[in-house]
């Protein structure tokens, strides 16, 4: 069987398809990767063989170029997402036919639309016998259905696009035919004719959904789910020798992720107000800063350790609390390794995950506006010394550790790709 797995220019998206990759190609599988030319490098990294399409989007740039959309998603997300956490009654379709006419045209078109002709082309050579995008690489679902192979979404976080692309329809749906607008499904239908194919709603949330969150913390979107386990993959690593030993004292992680720095402009929780606050605590604090977010942390206390990078995977299984930014990364790596977590959520679907988090247990959260030291020492307290808290963070650990590994769910993508062949 052959497979491509696609994904528009953002690096930490590749991570989340790394172990089914491995796990295809062990089962005697051909898989190819293909995103825009600068991930590449990423790509190849993996040990994965890479396909550049197309040309890298300028999404970011954009964004960053516009000062009120940058300060909405550093505070509050983007529409219609932003709703995700609110009571079905309270949206209203004018909310999601907003939001959506926002959306396609800023980001799912500026991402995939440079894609797209060459990733098709790429296809129609190739042969896929099955294709697996992230998310928002609706460039996966158009070369799929061009292709006529099965198309399947491969989640890297709370799914915000199937929630509340159901939503939308069910409302669309209700609403007078004249006014039933649709910007997804009309960018879509315009690549799909293109091409000589027909749009249907597969293409905007494929055949079925691959899901590596438990599912006491995922949203209901109600479409066809496969579960699939968390398996870690940092890229590239090193182990350092700091690990290879058990900690002398009870350690916290603090890691806010790369995503604020790299593209928000830096880190907008306070780090040295934190760092200062869990001083007088009998902890070791290992924090991961990268050098450019480090000026201005002032003189550490004599319990940090501040590095560079760390694998979490590893990081996390010496510690009794991680703190983080609520990237589906690191929440899944301390799930999967029993830690109760803090999460200083701030943007996309950190919200609704760390409230789902929360709400299951072994964790705490708090929006990042909220992250005063004083607050987050006073969490982490709760998390080291209730004993309910690590409790429920084995019992998620257990969820997680009881759904099909990547290799298990490889028979299951080997009958869909059948299915659809014949």
């Amino acid at each position: 069987m052959r497979v491509l797995m696609t994904y528009y220019s953002e690096r930490t998206h590749l991570f989340c398809m790394v172990p089914l990759a491995q796990a295809l190609i062990a089962a005697g599988h051909e898989v190819r990767v293909a995103s825009q030319p600068s991930q590449a490098e990423f790509i190849m990294d993996t040990g994965l063989p890479a396909v550049a399409v197309g040309k890298d989007h300028v999404v970011w740039r954009l964004v960053q170029a516009r000062e009120d959309v940058f300060a909405n998603l550093r505070t509050m997300g983007c529409p219609p997402f932003d709703r995700t956490d609110e009571p079905v009654e309270n949206i209203t379709w004018d909310d999601l036919a907003e939001g959506y006419s926002s959306i396609v045209p800023w980001w799912w078109r500026l991402v995939n639309d440079p894609m797209i002709p060459d990733l098709v082309e790429f296809c129609r050579f190739w042969q896929p016998d099955l294709v697996i995008w992230e998310p928002g690489t609706y460039a996966g679902a158009v070369a799929a259905r061009v292709t006529g192979v099965a198309g399947v979404r491969a989640l890297w976080g709370a799914d915000m696009f199937g929630y509340m692309r159901q939503l939308f329809v069910r409302l669309r749906d209700a609403q007078p035919e004249g006014s039933r607008t649709d910007p997804l499904a009309d960018w879509l239908g315009r690549w799909a004719r293109k091409y000589g194919a027909t749009f249907d709603e597969e293409m905007t949330c494929g055949r079925v959904t691959l899901d590596q969150l438990p599912e006491s913390v995922r949203l209901p979107t109600g479409l066809p789910i496969r579960s699939m386990r968390y398996a870690p993959y940092n890229g590239r690593s090193v182990v350092p020798r700091w690990l290879w030993e058990p900690a002398e004292r009870r350690r916290v992680c603090l890691t806010l992720g790369t995503s604020s720095s790299e593209r928000m402009g830096g880190y907008s929780a306070p780090v040295a107000d934190i760092l200062g606050s869990l001083a007088e605590l009998d902890v070791e604090v290992v924090a991961t800063v990268p050098e450019r977010e480090r000026a201005g942390l002032g003189t550490l206390p004599p319990n940090v350790r501040l590095v560079e990078f760390a694998p979490l995977h590893a990081l996390a299984a010496t510690c009794e609390v991680v703190i983080h930014h609520g990237g589906w990364g690191s929440a899944s790596t301390s799930g999967i390794n029993g830690v109760p977590q803090l999460v200083l959520a701030q943007q996309f679907d950190a919200p609704p995950l760390a409230r789902r988090l929360a709400a299951r247990g072994g964790a705490l959260q708090m929006h990042e506006s909220q992250a005063t030291g004083a607050n987050v020492r006073e969490h982490v307290v709760r998390l080291l010394e209730e004993p309910a808290f690590a409790r429920e963070a084995a019992g998620l650990r257990d969820e997680m550790l009881a759904m099909p590994s990547p290799s298990e769910i490889v028979p299951e993508l080997e009958r869909l790709a059948a299915e659809r062949r014949s």
